[in-house]
């Protein structure tokens, strides 16, 4: 299930998931937001996979055909209400960190779609509202999760096969990987961009 929705976040959220988000064994995916450094629900929920976005940029040359960014309109944060899973091990937020993944999302380097309902034909669009589905298309590929498992655990287990986003920044914050692409994992990008399937296996 991919959600390319979110709001404010609310004393009220973590018990929102147990009926709508705490479901092991299926792949749901939230979009991170588009107003740069914060955190929306239910990209907050610790059950999700939190995707944030990138801007991709293609290269005449190397051993990888495009270099990624972080997209300067992502979300990402640490969480107000929302507890840790156990699966994320970053020391500078006591609560859920967002993101867990991230994909293309900028509108200037976005993905092309073909619109038919407006009879616009071919435009470009972007935003995290296009990663959080190019995510979940990810997980459909990588197959059925394990039933019982969360899926927004199997990027940690895996970041092998992930692409590290090194660059850029979605604002300020005291807690710099919050904001800022970094070695490893931070907030803007998590564990990374798609490699493949490889990490969003079991």
């Amino acid at each position: 299930m991919s959600n390319s929705y979110g709001g404010k976040q609310r004393t009220i959220d973590p018990s929102n998931d147990a009926q709508y988000y705490n479901h092991p064994g299926i792949v749901i995916t939230a979009a991170a937001g588009d107003d740069g450094y914060g955190v929306m629900y239910p990209a907050a929920s610790q059950y999700v996979t939190s995707v944030g976005g990138t801007s991709l940029y293609h290269l005449k040359s190397g051993t990888r055909a495009w270099t990624e960014e972080t997209w300067f309109g992502t979300g990402s944060g640490c969480a107000k209400y929302e507890a840790k899973p156990s699966w994320q091990t970053d020391k500078g937020c006591a609560r859920r960190a967002d993101n867990d993944v991230a994909a293309v999302a900028d509108p200037f380097t976005g993905v092309a779609l073909y619109d038919t309902y407006d009879d616009l034909g071919w435009t470009e669009v972007g935003g995290t509202s296009a990663s959080s589905p190019i995510i979940a298309s990810v997980y459909a590929l990588a197959g059925t999760p394990a039933a019982g498992t969360y899926p927004a655990s199997y990027p940690y287990a895996h970041t092998g096969h992930l692409y590290d986003v090194t660059s850029g920044t979605n604002g300020v914050c005291t807690r710099l990987y919050l904001c800022e692409a970094k070695k490893g994992y931070d907030g803007p990008t998590g564990s990374g961009t798609p490699e493949g399937i490889a990490a969003f296996t079991p």
